[in-house]
């Protein structure tokens, strides 16, 4: 496990490229903390570093965003957050996108605990102050 703690945004990229370089033949990314923690901020730097000059906007009611990464990847950007029982992930596809080879970023990865797969990286995020974060990444 690795701990970050941070006193400002500006520190973020630290945070993105700690995750980024745990990346290799892991995908899927979960991660979790309260609302308002930063998960979408966090994700928007995460698929800057990737390459992507999309746009990152939480898709709470799209539940999935793509962007386009370097050399034509792709990335899938999930906020499970309206999800009520994991067999809405299967109405989603989301077997396709975890298990593609894709680079996946979770929010609210709770939502669909028992669908993750076990080699996915856990982000937790803790919100320590109004501009401080611990961010503890496994």
């Amino acid at each position: 496990m690795k701990t970050l703690h941070i006193t400002s945004q500006d520190e973020l990229p630290q945070v993105a490229e700690a995750i980024v370089g745990l990346l290799g033949s892991r995908n899927v990314v979960a991660l979790r903390g309260a609302m308002g923690a930063g998960k979408t901020t966090l994700i928007r730097e995460i698929v800057a570093q990737l390459g992507a000059a999309d746009t990152v906007t939480s898709p709470t009611f799209a539940i999935v965003n793509q962007y386009e990464g370097a050399g034509g990847s792709r990335i899938h950007h999930f906020d499970f957050y309206r999800i009520d029982d994991p067999r809405e992930a299967f109405d989603l596809g989301y077997e396709e996108y975890f298990y593609s080879g894709d680079i996946c970023l979770v929010e609210w990865p709770e939502k669909i605990e028992p669908l993750l797969p076990d080699e996915a990286i856990e982000v937790r995020i803790t919100v320590d102050s109004e501009t401080a974060r611990t961010f503890e990444i496994y």
